[in-house]
């Protein structure tokens, strides 16, 4: 029993955390694996082995599925992608773990863990083609961070690089960068960094972020769509769109915080809090002038509302909000954050004390297959969805022969009932799904109907101007008219799920 409890608390060599690490990843992505559920664009991708990823500015991850395709598009060739991430993440989260810790233990790569473990990076990695390039884009930037070279000018250009393929792969990246730079600010504070390095290490930061983000400007960034670029409208009152931004991306992270979640990160923020004191004593016992001092912990302070606006970060400055969870990559360092912290004050009580960060991990662990189960619900649904659109158009001549069918996409939080009972345990989990609609025009080629469309300029035609005319079938979820050679599909707004009562 000792033996095993000393495993816990030994040092550990580079390919012990590398296996530790190696093992968490996959754990973690298991469930979507299982799940095997084509995620929103991957329908059309898979159908037309598309890429188009250049026009939005993500022309690396479009050079990654033509190297590991070995052709010009980009036929569906998952799992192997996020597989291939996965073993990235582990050396990534390796290095950093050395970065971090000059004699890691277990705890140690706990600490570190939730750059992976971030609930929100599930929907990130739900994409079976792009989950994959999001996962490298925060591999890069980890790796900008920990490179070292006795070269200054190595030292300068690497990270300089790895930032500008991870702005190529997913520019909300960038977030997780920045958030590691504030997070090292609070390590060399604890480390007792002397003040004359404080300037050039954060200068040094902002010049590679400046390198970077020229390289991606030169390579990537001229293929970006013009629409896809456009900032915040600087004459309409800026501040107001920011707040009203930051409040949504609120309002959809309190969704984590439900039941046990609750408790359990309420206890991470009480030992986080214990730490920052811990940190906050140790920059009082430096031996420095106290102006050094408490400039150091003025960085160190403001280094947290830095991270908390990096949630989102520079999603936030877009005129085309996206308050998607996939953009809330930098909640990962926020977590990292709060276990650095957490670790300092558990450590200093006593060694074996950080193995409490397993709790929160477990939590995360939990959610994850929880949304594996959603996303099968989901795929069994959607399938169901499909053979009965198959059945009843492939069952009339008329929508057989139809020059088009046009079908309005009728948006509602109800349509999956059968994951009702975890949505109201787990309400993140709806969030994470972000699924709202019936059936996707893009998926009926999967079984041979090609002339159905998603309906746009016709919308409201569909919706109000044919109501008259009685439907040529109606079932529990739509309605089919045929006027001449034109079909039309209308699906139903499905009533609210009831509360379930056993």
């Amino acid at each position: 029993m000792g033996r095993f409890s000393d495993f816990f608390i030994k040092e550990l060599g580079r390919r012990q955390v590398w296996r530790f690490f190696l093992l968490a990843t996959l754990v973690y992505v298991l469930p979507l694996i299982l799940a095997d559920y084509p995620y929103i664009d991957d329908n059309w991708r898979s159908l037309s082995a598309g890429m188009a990823w250049a026009e939005q500015g993500r022309l690396f991850t479009e050079l990654f599925y033509n190297a590991l395709t070995f052709n010009n598009a980009a036929p569906n060739i998952f799992p192997l992608p996020l597989l291939i991430a996965s073993l990235a993440m582990a050396s990534a989260l390796t290095s950093l773990t050395f970065h971090y810790f000059r004699q890691p233990t277990i705890t140690g790569c706990l600490v570190l863990l939730p750059l992976w473990y971030n609930p929100f990076f599930l929907q990130n990695l739900s994409y079976q083609y792009d989950g994959a390039a999001m996962a490298l884009s925060v591999v890069a930037v980890i790796y900008a961070i920990t490179f070292r070279h006795h070269r200054r000018s190595v030292q300068w250009l690497v990270p300089a690089f790895l930032i500008a393929l991870a702005l190529g792969l997913y520019q909300i990246s960038l977030n997780v960068f920045l958030g590691l730079c504030c997070l090292e600010l609070l390590r060399v504070a604890n480390d007792r960094m002397p003040w004359p390095q404080w300037p050039a290490l954060i200068g040094w930061k902002l010049a590679q972020v400046v390198l970077g983000w020229l390289i991606y400007s030169v390579t990537a960034y001229p293929f970006l769509g013009q629409n896809r670029a456009l900032l915040l409208n600087w004459s309409a009152q800026p501040l107001l769109q920011l707040d009203v931004n930051i409040l949504r991306v609120l309002e959809k992270v309190v969704l984590l915080f439900h039941g046990g979640f609750a408790w359990v990160f309420a206890g991470l923020l009480l030992c986080a809090i214990a730490g920052a004191v811990g940190l906050g004593m140790n920059i009082v016992q430096r031996k420095e002038s106290a102006a050094k001092r408490l400039l150091i912990g003025l960085l160190c302070v403001l280094s947290v509302p830095a991270l908390l606006l990096l949630v989102s970060g520079v999603a936030l400055l877009f005129r085309d909000f996206n308050e998607g969870a996939r953009t809330l990559m930098g909640f990962a360092v926020l977590l990292v954050l709060l276990f650095y912290l957490s670790h300092l004050a558990l450590a200093s009580v006593h060694e074996r004390l950080p193995l409490l960060l397993l709790v929160p991990l477990l939590a995360m662990l939990s959610l994850s297959f929880a949304y594996g189960r959603v996303l099968t619900v989901q795929k069994t649904f959607a399938t169901s969805a499909l053979n009965s659109l198959d059945r009843d158009i492939s069952s009339h001549q008329g929508l057989r022969e139809a020059k088009r069918i046009y079908m309005s996409v009728t948006y509602s939080d109800h349509w999956l009932r059968g994951a009702a009972g975890s949505f109201k345990q787990m309400p993140v989990l709806h969030y994470l799904l972000n699924i709202d609609f019936y059936m996707l025009a893009e998926n009926l080629p999967k079984v041979g109907i090609t002339n159905v469309v998603s309906e746009k300029e016709r919308r409201n035609a569909t919706r109000v101007g044919y109501q008259h005319f009685l439907p040529l079938l109606e079932t529990r979820y739509y309605r089919i008219y045929l006027i001449g050679d034109y079909g039309f599909i209308v699906f139903k707004e499905p009533a609210p799920i009831k509360s379930l009562r056993w």
